[in-house]
């Protein structure tokens, strides 16, 4: 049997929808993940999952190992130095290259309370003006991060509840009063809650489009008077040597069509 000539990176939901469109297709691939939890949150695809990070010349190898054609980047909007990387073994190997990159929605609330930055400095410049608690909904990454960069303050985190993430927070110092792990998106409502019962005094979150409920997220803290800071999406636009850039699931499906018919398929 021959090696599947489709790869995509990913552990969001957008990867989960591409996964999903690959099996009603009767295509064959395999899904990149960064750790188990992405593993787990995958689902019940059919293409087989592999975990662990690969840098740019691990890419090239294992592209080359299994006959990889077709390379789908749909990491999560904030995973810039992953698509750089793929982007570089892609080019190295002349592979087709494909970002699936969410829609922004970025631009639909405004307020004064919304304070829009571009990194996680700046996010903290603005949070060490604010009051003493902060609500994270950043996950889990770059905790230590805000944690360095806002001393003093008192942090609650939203994560998933996964032991890999509890124990990185516990190694940080974050016990039981401080940790929220739960599994999103979650509706307006549930977060309206969750920030009363917190009674934060800023919240601070990622541009995750829909998908990830950027809206509900921002919303109920509008309404209940609680400043939100968001860190935006770093700026992607491929050039013409690069790749593709899509944003729907139904563009996908046209250039999935494509790709199997030109492959007989």
């Amino acid at each position: 049997m021959s090696h599947p000539a489709i790869h995509v990176f990913g552990g969001t939901s957008d990867a989960r929808l591409i996964c999903r469109a690959l099996d009603a297709a009767g295509a064959r691939y395999r899904l990149s993940v960064a750790t188990d939890a992405g593993r787990q949150l995958a689902g019940d695809i059919q293409g087989e999952v592999v975990v662990g990070r690969m840098d740019a010349e691990a890419m090239v190898h294992y592209f080359d190992q299994h006959q990889v054609g077709w390379v789908i980047d749909a990491s999560h909007p904030y995973a810039d130095a992953l698509t750089h990387n793929v982007i570089a073994a892609c080019r190295q190997l002349s592979l087709r290259f494909t970002r699936y990159q969410r829609p922004s929605e970025i631009d639909l609330l405004n307020h004064p309370l919304l304070h829009k930055v571009d990194s996680v400095e700046a996010a903290c410049d603005v949070a060490r003006t604010l009051g003493p608690r902060v609500l994270l909904t950043t996950g889990s990454k770059q905790l230590a991060l805000y944690q360095r960069l806002l001393p003093g303050k008192t942090l609650l985190v939203r994560v998933l509840p996964t032991a890999e993430v509890l124990v990185q927070c516990e190694a940080l110092g974050l016990g039981v009063d401080h940790i929220i792990a739960l599994r999103g998106p979650f509706t307006a409502e549930f977060n309206h809650a969750l920030y009363e019962f917190c009674h934060p005094d800023v919240v601070m979150t990622k541009e995750s489009g829909a998908e990830g409920g950027y809206q509900q997220k921002v919303a109920p803290c509008l309404a209940l008077n609680i400043p939100c800071i968001v860190v935006c999406r770093p700026a992607q636009t491929l050039q013409a040597d690069e790749g593709e850039q899509i944003s729907s699931l139904d563009e996908f499906v046209q250039h999935l069509t494509q790709w199997q018919e030109q492959r007989g398929q």
